[in-house]
């Protein structure tokens, strides 16, 4: 039986088949893709017909090799979204949570709901969805909302026709109670938003529902969409090798730092260093903070006309013996037109290309070490060990760093972690004996986890 991982970042897409052999999970990549907003009109936005064509594009893949999964799940990135008019039409852009317009809006929605983190658990971001959803009501564009999904739930529409709410990535929205784990009324009452645009949550492993009778034409089968940890952290965080005492990195384009908690922690100290509670499998809590990860190095390689690879950009930084450093979440680096100069901008002189490049790797793991610090003081854990997954995990000087810094036993893999905890929630879902620890052993044994 196969399962296909439709993994959707903010850089690029993939999609992953899977299946059982030998007790192994053996993954075979059907289909890559680019992914990235666009400007219109002076506004970062998503182009989601694009984006769907490329979903259709890689199911279509599977169908031309013969190995057609039963199963598929999405997940994507969080906070960004997609609004539905009472014909099921899209209300158009739809906007990237890198575009600024939201900046004006957190301390208008801090005034209306000064207990938000309380509530919550989630930190503040000028991109949260709970301040996207303001300026909407703000411009009207609410006003002929009837639905409202996320970006990896509106793909599963695309695709069943079927409008679900999935929990994870819910969470990310600022917007859903950390006690009762459903969307909070209250606040939405407050923020003056109509509740009757949002879904009941499901959670990860339960059906959306299987390709409309057009969508089965244009692809040629069938199969059974389902719900994934969709947002791609929450599924990340399901194939981390994680075990008590450990904290993990999940290092994409954010590199998403944190430990796995029962209750939410959102007591001051957690709220004054930003931390987020955001859901994860089985109601758990990935107790986490947000920091600039390989968006910055993407951002640099983009600002060389991308004429150096990742690799020689790493030898480049290990040449430099440059000690400043800066602060990966300056809001100057969110959307940089050129990544070189904003760094430069952070240090305060015009450095060099290879002392900007060891700046923000020392940067990068002198937030690393910060962040460990308070995990350990917030919540009393005393980490032993750091797992990082993700595609980050293959940059060697970045590993090597971390150990350095932190002093904490490292360990690497696996790369495509994403797209393994979303096949996981689809063998969860066929085998409802698969708990997430038997499911994490699995990843181990199947998967190289390298100790750096």
């Amino acid at each position: 039986m196969y399962h296909l991982a439709i993994d959707i970042g903010a850089s690029s897409g993939r999609h992953i088949l899977a299946h059982i052999e030998k007790g192994k999970i053996v993954t075979e990549e059907i289909y890559r893709f680019e992914n990235g907003y666009v400007e219109e009109n002076g506004s970062l936005v998503w182009d989601i017909a694009s984006l769907f064509e490329n979903v259709k594009n890689g199911i279509k893949k599977c169908g031309e090799t013969g190995k057609l999964p039963a199963t598929i799940a999405i997940d994507t990135w969080g906070v960004d979204y997609v609004l539905l008019d009472e014909n099921k039409k899209e209300i158009t852009p739809c906007m990237c949570y890198r575009d600024s317009s939201t900046q004006s809006c957190v301390s208008s929605v801090k005034a209306l709901c000064p207990d938000l983190y309380e509530k919550t658990g989630i930190q503040t971001q000028s991109f949260n969805t709970i301040y996207q959803l303001y300026r909407d009501k703000q411009s009207g564009k609410l006003n002929n909302a009837k639905h409202f999904l996320m970006m990896p739930e509106y793909l599963s529409f695309k695709l069943t026709g079927e409008i679900k709410n999935e929990y994870t990535n819910a969470t990310t929205t600022n917007l859903v109670n950390a006690r009762s784990n459903t969307w909070d009324g209250e606040l939405l009452e407050r923020l003056g938003i109509d509740k009757s645009i949002f879904k009941p949550l499901s959670t990860p492993s339960e059906e959306v529902g299987s390709f409309t009778k057009e969508i089965q034409e244009e692809i040629g089968f069938n199969a059974t969409v389902v719900f994934a940890p969709s947002h791609d952290t929450a599924s990340a965080v399901l194939a981390c090798p994680v075990s008590d005492g450990g904290v993990y990195i999940s290092s994409g384009t954010w590199s998403l730092m944190g430990c796995e908690l029962k209750e939410a922690c959102t007591i001051k100290s957690a709220e004054e260093a930003n931390f987020t509670n955001e859901g994860g499998i089985d109601f758990r809590y990935r107790f986490l903070k947000n920091i600039m990860g390989m968006w910055l190095f993407q951002g640099i390689r983009r600002s060389l006309g991308k004429k150096y690879t990742y690799d020689e950009m790493m030898e480049m930084a290990k040449e430099s013996s440059y000690t400043k450093t800066f602060d990966p979440n300056d809001s100057r680096l969110t959307a940089p037109k050129d990544m070189v100069s904003a760094i430069q901008e952070c240090l305060g002189e015009k450095a060099n290309i290879k002392d900007v490049l060891c700046a923000t790797y020392h940067s990068l793991a002198k937030t690393y070490k910060k962040t460990i610090e308070e995990i350990e003081r917030i919540t009393g854990i005393s980490a032993t060990n750091i797992a990082v997954v993700g595609g980050g995990s293959r940059d060697r000087y970045l590993n090597e760093l971390l150990k350095e810094y932190t002093g904490k036993k490292v360990y690497a893999g696996p790369v495509e972690a994403t797209a393994i905890g979303n096949i996981l929630s689809q063998l969860m879902y066929s085998d409802k004996t698969l708990s997430v620890e038997k499911a994490r052993e699995l990843v181990k044994t199947s998967f190289s986890i390298e100790e750096v």
